[in-house]
């Protein structure tokens, strides 16, 4: 046990602890309602018009599933689908920690949901979602608790006194109703894994990470039981699997250290066992990394959002099924956790950014991953919470940022959620950040009622011009990362024996091939680049370890063993014992799809990915070979000799037929 001065362990903690990522009413200086706060004119339209054009863009027609093709979220049809959100936050509850949670001023904001989604006590739920149709948004981010899933308690009669049809059941039952009435709606709903406990989120609260207050076990079997409970529903169209992932007291998660504690190693494992296990119709959404680090200045501390995706992207086993996302608001920045006074550090906050900075970071943190096409990282980016004080927030810099963040969500066309929807007012005054507001007669007070400033923001965002109508499929690249364990992504091989046991084994989804290695690292890139799904679905697979398939007079790769794939056979895995190779899985392709004529890329002294090689550098650090997209891999080539760790230094690509 290290001991250390007791002055800064109560710093250190008291910092961690008023970590503040989310919404609370900030202090700054009054201004002028009519001030303008922005560079650009703003031209504010009349409320009943605002709420008409709003209207009419709520909920189009849409045929689910929902899938992705590059950067786009697509239905069933292949129509670009543009997650117009709001969150309906609640049944992952609003308690803040302490005292009695029947007493409402112990909840955040003094709202105090009863374990289910805000407001039912206010307002009959028909009524609820017709104000979201009216705002103009076509899907609910429908946060839960995974106690919230095996809560037995009935909710209150009180809590439900509008919709007295709900009494006697338990927050899960509600929540049923509640994605039913949704999505006959005509909504798409995504379920999140807001927390463990039934609590308000973010802080140092028990819900730090996945497994905070849980076992990791317990975490996936409640998205499999979630998953299952929903997959009748088409409507319900995503698992947003946790949310703001970010340090405890103790400890940081991390995104790829193999660890108890590493995010990107469990969003993979779970988000496979949905679509293989539960259902395959969903997509799967993960949010990047939260906070890291003390924030205390002097103390390295982070807001790593999605920068990570960057040198570690997921692959899926069904291609096609992955969305990140992330989360900002004014207060918070790329370095500051959102406390004020005791552990407030001295970086800046993204309210404090010029506009131009602002766009540098959020493109740095978060949309470059759709903004970078045929990239291995490539995917939708959905700003899944976003918001600000309504009436009563009247700060320069605040306003300024949301003026500013609804100008980059429309510039890029992004998918987005406000966070939230459905708030408390009494004579029109409270917590002020929803969108809709219910008093406790029952009487509503909205977006465009005609004094809230965001009213002008939120039609220019709503009504945006953004793509729409067909989107045509496009190459898909993914990386594989047997880093710590398996990577099979292939569901044809998933349903084998295993193929060299004791080995780390790495697989290319079904459809695709194998194109590029790193010399160290492990790492492998895949695409179906050119050709399209190549396999062969009757032909087989072979792993090859030894050079049988090497003809006379054809040695690619003088003085190396080489496992090579016999003709008409192209490489779509490989296994690794260390950092060794120990064996080429090869797969059959139908007749005359493979050429026979090829070359040697060797990677053991430098990267030679060809002048412009599409997929991102998918071994950041480490020498890297690349086939040609018109070409397949073939075969890899190590040595023993010694001294050598019997990595790959090079790639037999052959001709595509």
């Amino acid at each position: 046990m290290v001991t250390v001065r007791g002055s800064f362990v109560r710093a250190a903690l008291t910092a961690v602890l008023l970590m503040a990522p989310t919404p609370a009413v900030a202090q700054e200086p009054a201004v002028p309602r009519g001030l303008r706060i922005t560079e650009e004119p703003r031209v504010a339209r009349e409320p009943a018009a605002a709420a008409e054009s709003a209207s009419a863009t709520a909920a189009p027609d849409w045929t689910p599933p929902l899938s992705t093709r590059g950067r786009w979220i697509v239905d069933a049809n292949g129509n670009r689908f543009k997650l117009r959100s709001g969150n309906w936050h609640g049944a992952s509850g609003t308690w803040n920690g302490s005292g009695s949670t029947d007493d409402d001023a112990n909840h955040h904001a003094g709202e105090n949901s009863g374990r289910m989604p805000l407001g039912l006590d206010r307002a009959p739920m028909a009524e609820i979602i017709a104000g979201f149709r009216e705002l103009g948004i076509n899907s609910i981010r429908l946060p839960f608790s995974n106690e919230m899933i095996h809560d037995s308690r009935p909710v209150s009669d009180d809590s439900v006194a509008a919709n007295p049809s709900l009494r006697g059941r338990t927050p899960l039952q509600v929540y049923d109703v509640v994605v039913r009435e949704l999505t006959a709606a005509g909504l798409a709903v995504i379920l999140n894994n807001h927390t463990n406990t039934t609590r308000w989120c973010c802080g140092v609260d028990g819900n730090e990470r996945w497994n905070a207050s849980q076992s990791t076990g317990t975490w996936e079997n409640d998205w499999l039981f979630m998953a299952r409970r929903y997959q009748d529903n088409q409507r319900v169209v995503g698992a947003d699997l946790y949310n703001e992932v970010r340090r405890n007291v103790w400890d940081d998660p991390n995104w790829g250290l193999g660890d108890n504690h590493d995010w990107f190693a469990a969003a993979q494992r779970v988000g496979d066992r949905i679509l293989t296990e539960a259902n395959p119709d969903l997509l799967i959404i993960v949010e990047g990394i939260n906070w890291t680090g003390i924030p205390v200045d002097g103390f390295a501390h982070e807001r790593p959002t999605l920068e990570p995706v960057r040198r570690l992207s997921h692959t899926l086993v069904d291609s096609g099924k992955l969305v990140y996302s992330a989360h900002f608001y004014d207060y918070t920045g790329p370095n500051h956790s959102g406390a004020t006074g005791t552990g407030e550090t001295s970086d800046p906050r993204y309210r404090d950014l010029s506009p131009a900075e602002l766009i540098d970071v959020l493109n740095r943190q978060a949309f470059f991953v759709t903004a970078e096409q045929d990239q291995h990282f490539t995917a939708p980016v959905w700003i899944s919470e976003f918001g600000i004080g309504g009436r009563d927030e009247t700060g320069v810099r605040q306003r300024a940022w949301f003026e500013n963040f609804v100008d980059h969500l429309i510039r890029t066309d992004a998918d987005f959620a406000y966070w939230p929807l459905v708030g408390w007012h009494e004579d029109r005054k409270g917590n002020g950040w929803a969108l809709l507001h219910w008093d406790s007669a029952g009487s509503r007070m909205g977006l465009y009622d005609g004094d809230d400033w965001r009213a002008a923001a939120w039609t220019r965002l709503i009504g945006a011009q953004g793509r729409t109508g067909r989107v045509d499929p496009v190459t898909e690249w993914s990386m594989l990362a047997p880093d710590h364990g398996d990577f099979v992504q292939s569901r044809r091989m998933r349903a084998l024996p295993d193929w060299d046991s004791g080995a780390r084994k790495a697989v290319c989804p079904d459809g695709q091939r194998l194109l590029g290695l790193s010399h160290t690292g492990n790492r492998g890139l895949c695409s179906d680049v050119s050709a399209g799904p190549l396999g062969d679905p009757v032909g087989g697979h072979e792993v090859v370890v030894d050079e049988r398939h090497v003809r006379p007079g054809q040695d690619w790769a003088s003085g190396y063993t080489k496992l090579q794939c016999a003709d008409g056979q192209f490489l779509t895995g490989y296994s690794v014992r260390g950092a060794a190779v120990s064996a080429a899985l090869c797969a059959a392709a139908p007749s005359g799809r493979l050429g026979t004529s090829g070359r040697t890329v060797w990677f053991d002294r430098g990267d030679n990915r060809g002048s412009a090689p599409k997929g991102g550098d998918f071994a950041q650090g480490h020498y890297k070979g690349q086939c040609a997209d018109d070409e397949y891999a073939a075969g890899i080539a190590y040595t023993g000799r010694v001294g050598s760790a019997r990595t790959p230094d090079a790639l037999y690509c052959r001709k595509l037929g």
